[in-house]
C-alpha cells in the first residue's frame, strides 16, 4: 500500500523549514520533493553517496559535521537493506566521512554493512570514480551538503568565498552517469540547487548571486539542516518500502545520531560549519534538537514514541 501524502508531506514540513537562512523562497518552490525523491529511492539498485563540505576558517579548519554524518546513516540503512552503497568524498573531507561510517555500522567488518569510501582529489580520480560507478550499474547518485559549482565555475561557502583549493570538483561526477539524481541541502550553494528557478537563490538568499550552484538533479530537498535531509529520506523510505522498514528503524535513532556526530568530532575533528568549533554539534543546533526532530520522524513514519 502506497503511504498517505499526508504522511509524506508531514516529513517534509518538519525537515524542510527555514531555520534563519532565509530559504523558504527555495523550500516553497521545491514542495513535494522529498517525497518524489523518497519514491525514487525507493527503486534504488545501487547508490552513489557524495558529501563533504570543508570550512576553512576559525581555529581549527576542518570538514563540517553537517553531510558525513546524514550520509551516513542513510548509507548504512540502505545497504543493510541489501542496497549496494558507494561513498565519494575530496580528501579534506575523507577522514570525516570515515569515522561516520564506521560509527553508523558501516565498515564491512563482522556485523557491519559494506560501504565502500573513495577520497579524491583531481579530475583523473573522479573520472575513475565515475567508471567504477558505471561498471557497478549505480541506479541513483546522492549529493549531501556538497558545495557545487557557481554561475563563475568555482564552489563558494555561505559567506561568498570561494573554496575551490579545499573542493574537489564533485559535480562532475554527479553528473557523470545516466543515474537518478537527487540533491540535499540547506542554504543555495549545494550540488542540486541547479534545479531550482532561475535567478530565485540571487533574489532571496544572502549572497545568493555568488554561491548558488548551477548544478541541477531530478529530485531536490532543500532542507533546514542537510542532515535533516537525509533523515527525513530515510522516514520516506520507510513508507514508500514497508519491507525496508524495521532494518532502517535501526539506524534512524537519535542515540545514533548522536554517536555518529560525536565520532567525526572526536576521531575526525569535525566542527560545526556555522560556529567553526569542534564540538558535536551541527549547523549551531545541539543534539537535543536533533533527537526532537528524529523523535518526530519515527512517530511519523514508524508510529512510535520516543522512549
Amino acid at each position: 500500500m502506497l503511504p498517505r501524502k499526508n504522511e509524506l508531506a508531514a516529513i517534509e514540513a518538519l525537515v524542510c523549514r527555514d531555520v534563519g537562512r532565509q530559504t523558504q523562497a527555495l523550500i516553497d518552490a521545491s514542495r513535494g520533493e522529498l517525497a518524489a525523491a523518497g519514491q525514487a529511492l525507493g527503486t534504488a539498485t545501487g547508490v552513489g553517496f557524495i558529501t563533504g563540505f570543508y570550512v576553512p576558517r576559525g581555529d581549527t579548519p576542518a570538514a563540517e559535521t553537517d553531510g558525513p554524518v546524514g550520509t551516513a546513516l542513510l548509507a548504512a540503512g540502505l545497504a543493510a537493506c541489501g542496497v549496494p552503497v558507494r561513498i565519494a568524498v575530496d580528501e579534506p573531507c575523507v577522514r570525516a566521512v570515515h569515522a561516520a561510517v564506521e560509527a553508523a555500522g558501516g565498515t564491512g567488518t563482522a556485523g557491519k554493512v559494506s560501504i565502500d569510501v573513495v577520497g579524491v582529489d583531481d579530475t583523473a580520480g573522479i573520472e575513475r570514480v565515475a567508471d567504477a560507478w558505471k561498471r557497478a550499474g549505480l541506479s541513483h547518485a546522492v549529493a549531501i551538503e556538497r558545495c557545487g559549482r557557481s554561475t563563475d565555475g568555482r564552489p563558494r561557502n555561505m559567506r561568498g568565498a570561494d573554496v575551490s583549493a579545499w573542493t574537489a570538483p564533485l559535480d562532475a561526477l554527479f553528473l557523470a552517469g545516466a543515474w537518478t539524481r537527487i540533491g540535499v541541502g540547506d542554504g543555495g550553494n549545494e550540488i542540486g540547487m541547479g534545479r531550482l528557478p532561475p535567478g530565485l537563490i540571487a533574489r532571496t538568499v544572502p549572497n545568493g548571486a555568488e554561491i548558488a550552484c548551477i548544478t541541477g538533479c531530478d529530485h531536490l530537498v532543500v532542507a533546514g539542516v542537510s542532515n535533516w535531509g537525509a533523515y527525513g529520506l530515510m522516514a520516506a523510505l520507510a513508507l514508500v518500502r514497508p519491507d525496508w522498514a524495521p532494518v532502517l528503524d535501526r539506524f534512524l535513532t537519535a542515540e545514533r545520531d548522536a554517536a555518529v556526530t560525536r565520532a567525526t568530532v572526536d576521531k575526525a575533528g569535525a566542527i560545526d560549519g556555522v560556529t567553526a568549533r569542534r564540538e558535536a554539534t551541527v549547523d549551531g543546533f545541539g543534539a537535543e534538537i536533533h533527537a526532537a526532530l528524529v523523535d518526530d520522524l519515527r512517530r511519523i513514519a514508524w508510529g512510535k514514541s520516543a522512549d
